[in-house]
């Protein structure tokens, strides 16, 4: 609606153009959300799919559960398996201590911001895998919103994995 020539709602995040460096990813595993944010306003908004249990942190390697917790983008993999793939700096230390304690010799690692897997070339599996958990710890979009991700998220940039 506009008043007056200016619009009375403001833009949403997936539309807000993005002036300033994306400078914090914030995902919310209960929502199934991922936030870009510059300067502590969220820019853009993705639909995440998670590990196939996802509930609670990660403890052990195999337990299909993602992470929670605060880690860092560190480095990125144009040739993954999954369509682009950017690293998430779990375990911490912490974390390796807390899996030790809990008696398991492995918290896992390797845990990734992805798309889909490369095999999947048919739309109609790919809307499949838009509304179910299915990675095995990992934080999967779809492709196109990787890309987008790709481009505005540069290595070094905090993730906060909230439960």
């Amino acid at each position: 609606m506009l008043l007056n020539g200016c619009s009375t709602t403001a833009p949403s995040a997936s539309t807000r153009p993005v002036t300033g460096p994306v400078d914090k990813v914030v995902v919310k595993k209960s929502q199934r959300q991922l936030e870009l944010l510059s300067g502590g306003q969220v820019v853009r908004q993705y639909r995440v799919a998670l590990g196939g249990s996802p509930v609670g942190h990660k403890y052990r390697e195999g337990d299909q559960r993602t992470p929670e917790g605060t880690y860092t983008l560190n480095w990125r993999n144009p040739n993954s398996n999954f369509y682009k793939a950017i690293h998430i700096s779990y375990p911490s230390e912490k974390d390796r201590a807390l899996s030790r304690q809990l008696g398991y010799s492995n918290p896992g690692g390797m845990i990734m911001l992805h798309g889909l897997p490369n095999y999947i070339q048919s739309e109609s599996m790919r809307r499949e895998y838009a509304n179910r958990d299915w990675t095995q710890g990992c934080i999967a979009v779809q492709n196109q919103d990787m890309d987008e991700i790709w481009s505005l998220v540069k290595d070094g940039t905090p993730i906060q994995i909230m439960p």
